[in-house]
């Protein structure tokens, strides 16, 4: 016997989401634009006026993952492709959502066209490189998702939400960035940035294909998307019990591809390369004319004013004619070398480039930016919650649907999704040019003179 609250709910009358023009198109097979693989995306008037704004075609000129071109020369997709193919799993989340009675009696049309559009320029914040350089933790470098209201704000792109699609910009903005706080706001943006969102969903698959890897490829998307509903409280979206498998791979899909693609050691090297280039160059650089520029921008402006300086070699080794890539020296993950993690994962920008300076002078008087240390950053990776829905016959007393986190059901996403992830994938790793590399790689004490330099000798401390 259903609860209360169900029978309240299902009684509510349904806000139609039909009338959406997308969701029109999606329906009809309208043609549309094709992106990989084989994807047609249904695009109305509207979608393409907004896809014409500076602001969007910019994006086409910014990397989905930047630095891993370098190790895997396929991936250089851009985010514009990507936006594209998070906004047809919109549609197809809606397409999905529509038929569950609470859904549709929380999302009207114009939550739903807001949904479309945040999900179409959800990475319009977005600046070349800057999930590494985040890390890093600089003041002077503003986060990306604060950029996002601004830019939605002013120009072709606040005019034509206005005109085109009757929102306000203010709401797409608190879609993308969660300060949303009404029922639809909720529910919208768990389906923008969740465990199983419509970003997520994109970037592994579309990341696996042009990196030209599998791992990303093998979740059973179409049985996810059948299983999607809202949790208990009405407000989260949660799966059924048939999409538990469907979840738990994509869970093993996400831990693969950060294994494999996102976290290479090589990929690493050129990350800490660029870090370090940065924090050279951090009094000199202009952090608001950077993040409005797109690749090619930012990597000749940091290269004008880097010349002369420690960091042109380590920009030149990135970009230049030809690539030249640090050395890995040393690998220390927390099971096999639980001190050393330990001691660096989650310290400072500045504090693990005092630590790689110290270290140099111990190996015997290594270049001060000869060594550099990658290790996790402080913000850790967001715990994987999700709940699932045990099947409609086991209910409790009052008739109510009975609830389990998929953590919880799933000892493959305990492990993975919130041990592995920050322990065993993101590494602590030591590296250096070529030639010093070959110097130090061997030497017997390099594991205590790392912990000498980190300041806790035994590995203690936080």
């Amino acid at each position: 016997m259903p609860s209360a609250v169900e029978l309240l709910v299902t009684a509510m009358p349904a806000k139609t989401l039909d009338r959406l023009p997308e969701l029109a198109a999606f329906d009809s097979h309208a043609e549309g634009v094709r992106i990989p693989p084989g994807l047609t995306v249904p695009l109305t008037p509207r979608v393409r006026r907004l896809l014409d704004t500076p602001a969007m075609r910019r994006l086409a000129r910014v990397g989905q993952l930047g630095l891993v071109s370098l190790i895997y020369p396929g991936a250089v997709h851009g985010r514009l492709e990507h936006s594209l193919g998070v906004y047809r799993l919109a549609i197809e989340f809606l397409a999905r959502l529509r038929h569950v009675p609470r859904f549709a009696a929380a999302v009207g049309e114009a939550d739903a066209a807001a949904f479309v559009v945040a999900a179409l320029v959800h990475d319009i914040g977005h600046w070349p490189f800057c999930h590494p350089i985040e890390d890093m933790g600089l003041s002077l470098f503003p986060r990306h998702e604060s950029l996002v209201h601004d830019i939605l704000g002013q120009g072709e792109l606040a005019a034509e939400l206005e005109r085109s699609w009757g929102i306000s910009p203010d709401r797409v903005a608190a879609l993308i960035t969660g300060a949303a706080t009404d029922p639809a706001g909720l529910i919208l943006h768990s389906l923008l940035s969740g465990p199983i969102d419509v970003d997520k969903m994109d970037y592994l698959r579309r990341d696996s294909l042009h990196a030209g890897v599998p791992y990303g490829l093998h979740f059973d998307e179409e049985r996810l998307l059948s299983s999607l509903c809202l949790d208990g409280s009405g407000t989260t979206l949660a799966i059924t019990e048939k999409g538990r498998t469907a979840a738990e791979m994509l869970v093993f899909a996400r831990y693969v591809m950060f294994s494999e693609v996102y976290w290479h050691h090589a990929v690493r090297s050129a990350t800490a390369m660029l870090q370090r280039a940065v924090w050279l160059l951090r009094d000199r650089i202009d952090p608001w004319r950077l993040v409005r520029e797109d690749d090619g921008g930012f990597i000749a402006s940091l290269a004008q004013i880097a010349a002369g300086t420690a960091a042109a070699p380590l920009l030149d080794g990135l970009f230049g004619p030809r690539r030249s890539l640090f050395k890995r020296v040393a690998s220390f993950d927390a099971l096999r070398h639980p001190a050393i993690h330990r001691s660096l994962a989650g310290r400072t920008y500045e504090e693990k480039v005092a630590v790689a300076g110290r270290l140099a002078i111990a190996c015997g008087g290594i270049g001060e930016n000869a060594i550099l240390i990658d290790a996790p950053p402080t913000e850790r990776e967001v715990e994987f919650r999700l709940d699932v829905r045990d099947r409609g016959t086991e209910r409790t007393a009052d008739g109510a649907f009975r609830w389990t986190s998929l953590a919880e059901l799933s000892p493959v996403v305990r492990s993975l999704a919130q041990e592995q992830f920050d322990d065993l994938v993101k590494r602590v790793r030591i590296f250096a040019p070529a030639e010093v590399a070959a110097a130090i790689a061997g030497r017997p004490d390099l594991e205590q003179l790392v912990l000498e330099a980190a300041g806790r000798p035994n590995g203690d401390g936080a």
